[in-house]
């Protein structure tokens, strides 16, 4: 996390709770010593939550600062029907599905998957932006059912997953963590196959990292990103406790491989 204090910085806004947010628009810029940065505030609440990923706002901070919100430019975003559905992991899929006790479903528990998320360390990662507050935070947007976790289970025990955020028809990829080859990205296909199906447009990544851009994921200018958001905004949510893995979704000549 980069730190917010330095003599060449713009004044970051401080957001009073019940202020609302600044547009996602007034971010620093490329020049400035944190691109994307676009406030902090000390309030990190579901409405707070909603309010911002409703603007192409989202939050990221360490422990021990104040609740930073970002919008990056350019956004990294997965459209479902560039995913590149791998050979590895399309072999991956196959043979786990053959495989009893092996399960992909949805907010079985997402309490679970959030703080296995927290405690997945990455090389070269200290500690984890998933502080206890952001925690809470989300647990309480999925109690509004508007937080989610893609899920992979193996004779009953979490073995991957990742979490995301719905609003209508717009989809916040957030954290994943996996204990099993190709688990992560099993959880991401299941995601896909049911963004497919209901035809939501992007999977908003957040930042570009090697990770996604290998699995079809593309920089997008900020006003498009915004744009496309506020019209996915008006689509209705997906009931996701009812979803799993669609093979003939992901399969679809759409999709790379």
């Amino acid at each position: 996390m980069r730190p917010i204090a330095h003599a060449d910085a713009p004044e970051l806004p401080w957001i009073a709770e019940g202020q609302p947010l600044p547009p996602a628009g007034s971010a620093w810029g490329p020049s400035t010593p944190a691109p994307g940065l676009l406030a902090a505030s000390q309030d990190l609440s579901a409405m707070r939550l909603m309010e911002a990923y409703s603007q192409g706002i989202f939050p990221w901070f360490s422990e021990g600062q104040p609740v930073l919100w970002w919008s990056p430019d350019p956004r990294m975003v997965l459209s479902p029907a560039q995913f590149r559905m791998h050979r590895s992991l399309r072999q991956s899929l196959h043979r786990w599905s053959l495989t009893p006790g092996f399960e992909l479903c949805f907010d079985r528990d997402f309490p679970q998957v959030i703080r296995r998320c927290a405690s997945s360390f990455r090389p070269g990662q200290q500690g984890t932006w998933i502080v206890p507050q952001m925690v809470d935070a989300y647990e309480a947007l999925h109690a509004m059912g508007l937080a989610h976790s893609s899920e992979v289970w193996l004779e009953g025990q979490l073995v991957a997953g990742l979490y995301f955020v719905n609003l209508g028809g717009a989809v916040f990829g957030e954290s994943m963590f996996t204990t099993l080859t190709d688990g992560s990205k099993m959880a991401l296909a299941c995601l896909v196959s049911v963004c497919l199906q209901h035809g939501v447009e992007a999977i908003d990544c957040q930042q570009n990292t090697r990770h996604l851009a290998s699995l079809g994921a593309q920089e997008m200018a900020r006003s498009d990103f915004v744009s496309g958001l506020q019209r996915a905004l008006l689509r209705p949510p997906i009931e996701w406790g009812q979803q799993t893995l669609n093979w003939s979704a992901l399969l679809s000549p759409r999709v790379n491989t």
